[in-house]
């Protein structure tokens, strides 16, 4: 049996010297503003500040116009009739306020709500403890509602429906079903994938609603009053800048406002302008369209890698180093919503949009010439 020894050897006469260790490639640091631009909740933004933030009456809450009018009939008609809302669905992409517009519907209705998510809904007790101990019109709000486990969702058929809990007692040859009558409730189901919802339960909300992205307008006005509730002095300019760089989101640009906030405590600024809330966003690297250091790289290996595509979701995740799942839900839809990136059955193209705001030139087409006779 061989002994290697721990010593450095000496190297033989008339051998060739021992080569170098190889040294590890060094992974590049993150950039500052890889989380800001996510539109999922973090768990900082859970806590008890981020819910003072929140409106709590339609006459507080910004945009989606349309949703709120329906909504206000609905509260209304339901009031006069002294009933519970119609089941909700609520659809759309994250951070746009499906659980404040859920929260909103409670205090509307003067009702209690209780919050819960899908994941969290496990196994049937989870589901069955939360419909007993609901009140007569109470919401229950179910984020991520296309989550829902097979055997919970059919508790749901006959509580949403008929307002009765089914309950198997007892095993094999003996066992019994037993149906209590549950008060009447408002469900709230919130997804952002209401195309993975079965048809049984999508067909049970007599209400589904789409949330759309906020307009530059309307994200100035999130940012102006969570600048007052955060007693931070900003100016018009300066948070239609925030909100020109949030994409469409509130979430996002509820976030971009604290980062600026810091800048400008560091800074030992007073008041946030237009050129403050610039620098400190091009610091964690968010540049004026709303896109951050990976949205870039995206778009620069597609660009100057695949010569603008098209190229697969694949290669694209291999080359930036991003997981595929990530990179088609969390990247691509607002660079398609922008129109920066096109999705073709061959693959993903860059357009000529994109080649201009990295600063780079298209490719010269080559011109067919016509065939001689």
């Amino acid at each position: 049996m061989a002994i290697i020894s721990s010593k450095k050897q000496p190297p033989e006469p008339g051998g060739e010297p021992p080569k170098p260790p190889r040294k590890s490639r060094q992974i590049p640091k993150p950039p500052p503003s890889q989380d800001l631009l996510l539109p999922q909740a973090t768990p900082e933004e859970q806590d008890k500040q981020e819910e003072s933030i929140r409106p709590h009456r339609f006459a507080d809450y910004i945009g989606q116009k349309d949703l709120k009018g329906v909504l206000e009939i609905a509260i209304q008609a339901a009031k006069s009739r002294g009933e519970a809302l119609d089941h909700l669905l609520l659809y759309g992409p994250p951070g746009l306020g499906k659980t404040t517009m859920a929260m909103i519907l409670a205090a509307e209705m003067e009702v209690d709500c209780k919050i819960t998510s899908a994941p969290a809904l496990e196994r049937p007790r989870d589901i069955v403890g939360l419909l007993v101990n609901l009140k007569p019109g109470d919401i229950l709000f179910v984020d991520e509602i296309h989550r829902l486990s097979r055997m919970t969702e059919e508790i749901l058929y006959p509580a949403m429906e008929d307002y009765r809990l089914d309950i198997t007692i007892g095993k094999g040859s003996s066992a019994r079903t037993r149906s209590l009558p549950l008060s009447k409730f408002t469900l709230v189901g919130a997804t952002t994938r209401v195309g993975a919802l079965t048809s049984p339960l999508r067909d049970r909300f007599g209400l589904i609603q789409r949330l759309r992205f906020y307009q530059v307008d309307e994200l100035t006005q999130i940012v102006l009053r969570t600048a007052q509730l955060l007693q931070t002095a900003i100016t018009q300019d300066g948070a239609q800048e925030v909100a020109r760089r949030s994409r469409g989101t509130p979430r996002i640009a509820n976030r971009l406002l604290k980062r600026v906030r810091d800048f400008a405590e560091v800074k030992k600024v007073e008041e946030i302008n237009q050129s403050i809330a610039a620098d400190a966003l091009e610091l964690f690297q968010v540049d004026p369209c709303g896109l951050d250091w990976t949205d870039r790289q995206m778009l620069s290996v597609i660009i100057e890698h695949f010569n603008g595509g098209p190229v697969g979701l694949e290669t694209i995740a291999a080359a930036t180093g991003e997981d595929t799942q990530t990179i088609e839900e969390v990247y691509e839809p607002y660079l398609m919503q922008i129109g920066y990136l096109h999705r073709t059955p061959r693959g993903r193209v860059a357009t000529p949009t994109a080649y201009k705001h990295l600063g780079l030139k298209m490719p010269n087409e080559q011109l067919s010439l016509p065939l001689q006779q």
